[in-house]
């Protein structure tokens, strides 16, 4: 640990901004990196006269905050820490970093769900870092819950995040890439959530370099129209859903309506496009039968 002034701090802050970039990605690294929150960084400016407990000293967190600049590697990569929700997760360039609009499909979900006595089964398929299916199963310690991916190492690092957050057992891991690793489960499923690949070719050419360079093509590119995946889990849901299970996908912001489509087209009922913050149909929910 380091101890120095919080005027020294604040002097230094300004220096780096100074640099380029922006203040809320300085305070992210300072608090991923520095160990202190944005919220105790604030404080400072009323208090300079306070010491502050750092977990590296001044000239490392400048190397970082410049590696950043010069390399737009995100701040979230750099510490191995990226906050979701509630929950503080950790993720590496194996694993999306969680964003702030798919959190809207727990609430989704927790507004389908509100008795909260019934159990469930629900699937988080493709998990990456885990954000969904563990928030899905803190939200009900009743819910059973299944998470797969495609990659051996976002198993492990979701894993280790539910171990970390987490006394409950009840959300398990599996390897293999959309429904295959749960061929046991079939027709058991109440609930199929998924955050999958879902840019386009041409979009994912143009997207800026920190994410296309550093976050994994796999968890991105949907192939040439963006729908591949999707097709697949929509294609393949009717067999593992219970009747009138539900299946809810985040699609990117021009698709709604052609993923409402191949809802209805594998005999999917009540479909719904659903609105993210921006009032984008961001989200595509319907009922086995």
């Amino acid at each position: 640990m380091v101890i120095i002034s919080a005027k020294k701090l604040l002097m230094w802050e300004k220096k780096q901004l100074l640099k380029g970039g922006d203040k809320k990605s300085l305070n992210l690294l300072i608090d991923l990196l520095g160990g202190l929150s944005k919220k105790e960084f604030n404080f400072l400016k009323i208090k300079p006269e306070k010491k502050v407990e750092l977990k590296i000293n001044l000239e490392l967190l400048e190397y970082f905050w410049e590696k950043h600049l010069n390399s737009s590697i995100p701040i979230q990569y750099l510490g191995g820490i990226s906050y979701w929700r509630d929950l503080k997760l950790e993720v590496s360039s194996k694993v999306l970093i969680p964003r702030p609009e798919t959190e809207i499909l727990v609430d989704i979900i927790s507004e389908r769900f509100k008795n909260k006595s019934k159990k469930i089964t629900f699937v988080d398929l493709g998990t990456g870092s885990g954000a969904i299916g563990i928030a899905l199963a803190l939200l009900n310690p009743k819910w059973d819950g299944l998470a797969t991916d495609i990659d051996k190492n976002a198993i492990e690092i979701a894993s280790r995040n539910f171990t970390k957050i987490s006394n409950q057992s009840n959300l398990k891991f599996y390897l293999g890439n959309w429904w295959n690793p749960l061929i046991n489960f079939k027709g058991e499923i109440d609930l199929a959530v998924a955050n999958p690949p879902y840019i386009p070719l041409k979009t994912y050419e143009e997207l800026p370099k920190e994410v296309k360079k550093f976050e994994p093509r796999i968890a991105l590119m949907g192939g040439e129209d963006g729908l591949e995946h999707i097709k697949e889990i929509v294609r393949y849901a009717p067999s593992y859903l219970k009747e009138k299970g539900l299946l809810l996908i985040e699609n990117h912001f021009d698709q709604g309506d052609r993923v409402k489509e191949l809802f209805l087209e594998n005999k999917f009922t009540s479909v719904k496009v659903l609105k993210d913050f921006s009032g984008i149909g961001r989200f595509t929910i319907g009922r086995y039968k």
